[in-house]
């Protein structure tokens, strides 16, 4: 049996899968119009829950979940990018995958954060609906309905990198992110994680529910409506 190495914490991985299913599941509400708005916006809430989770994992967690290990700097992008240059393998995110994982958090975060400050004119609002100016929620609304394509695109080109990594390089990205696993031939021991920090991660996720629940409902403003 071939010999593989902890690389991708569960925390980090049941955060990917989680992420996936949240987007897949907004898209689908976003297009049920009135009947599903409800859940459409409880879906926002867990994705800022998510983004938190994730931006808090990405400072504290083990080595290859860390921004600081993974963000490339325009040097090592170059070079990864060099046509006549071999890249390394990389233990964690290559250079690509890290940008992907930076955009794809900014976007959600302004898809999510958006969501709470606009309504849809007919079924529902955000829970800070009406607190800010008119003009800023403007550019909420304009976020929230265009951040999406952007998206969708950023969707489609990660898995085409995916299907390249596994069509022509005959590397693997998706096993790894179930098991959590790469091989000898993939990554040395020295890159391994010990563990996957179970207990602080659960610490962390429950702060991050703790936070969006104070967010959107303990903190969420009364905002009076007057009827002429």
């Amino acid at each position: 049996m071939t010999e593989k190495h902890l690389i991708w914490d569960l925390p980090l991985r049941i955060f990917h899968w989680s992420f996936a299913l949240t987007i897949l599941a907004c898209w689908y509400t976003s297009e049920q119009e009135g009947d599903l708005v409800d859940l459409h916006m409880q879906l926002g809430f867990v994705s800022i829950a998510l983004i938190l989770f994730r931006i808090l994992w990405g400072i504290i967690g083990p080595k290859h979940a860390r921004f600081s290990q993974f963000i490339p700097s325009p040097k090592t992008l170059i070079n990864y990018l060099h046509p006549e240059k071999e890249s390394k393998p990389t233990a964690g995110h290559n250079p690509l995958g890290a940008l992907m994982v930076v955009l794809m958090i900014i976007l959600i975060t302004l898809q999510a954060v958006s969501g709470l400050f606009i309504n849809d004119d007919i079924f529902s609002s955000g829970p800070y609906y009406g607190s800010i100016a008119d003009d800023l929620e403007k550019v909420m609304f304009f976020l929230h309905h265009n951040t999406f394509d952007f998206m969708i695109a950023a969707i489609v080109l990660h898995l085409c990198a995916v299907i390249y990594y596994w069509w022509v390089k005959k590397e693997n990205l998706v096993l790894p992110m179930i098991t959590g696993k790469k091989s000898v031939k993939q990554v040395t021991p020295a890159d391994a994680i010990p563990h996957s920090k179970l207990i602080l991660a659960c610490i962390i996720a429950i702060c991050c529910i703790g936070f969006v629940y104070w967010l959107v409902v303990l903190n969420a403003p009364v905002v009076e409506e007057f009827f002429y």
